[in-house]
């Protein structure tokens, strides 16, 4: 597995789908997701540092996580099927047991920067999808 980062959000409100660029932490190879625009939203609003009134849907889960005395060790991109990225999320419970969690990786990354918590690539997934040097 590769750990990636999120390097870029694109949102534009006149379109439904957005897209969102992970970057290889330790290399050049780049790849966009399509996202919704919901999801871009919550991701961009969390690393802007906006604190809305009341929970968002992906905070709700974070603190649900939280307060079940586990913790999100990871967002894992697993998959590419037909062109669609399919993803895990790693919880780890106070008994150190772990538990896989299906996810769309919109949201497993909007929660994976809520939890300060890595986000894995499978190598044959980046090997399929990267391309190289977006800017």
């Amino acid at each position: 597995m590769i750990e990636v980062e999120l390097k870029k959000i694109i949102i534009d409100e006149k379109r439904e789908e957005q897209v969102i660029v992970l970057k290889e932490k330790k290399g050049q190879r780049q790849f966009p997701i399509i996202i919704g625009y919901m999801e871009a939203t919550s991701i961009k609003m969390k690393l802007s540092g906006v604190k809305p009134l009341r929970p968002m849907t992906h905070d709700l889960l974070i603190a649900t996580i939280n307060g079940l005395e586990a913790t999100l060790d990871c967002l894992i991109i697993d998959k590419m099927i037909d062109s669609t990225f399919h993803a895990k999320l790693r919880i780890k419970t106070k008994e150190g047991e772990e538990k896989m969690i299906d996810t769309r990786p919109s949201d497993g990354i909007a929660l994976a920067v809520r939890a300060g918590a890595p986000i894995f690539v499978e190598d044959e997934v980046l090997n399929q999808a990267a391309i190289f040097k977006i800017e």
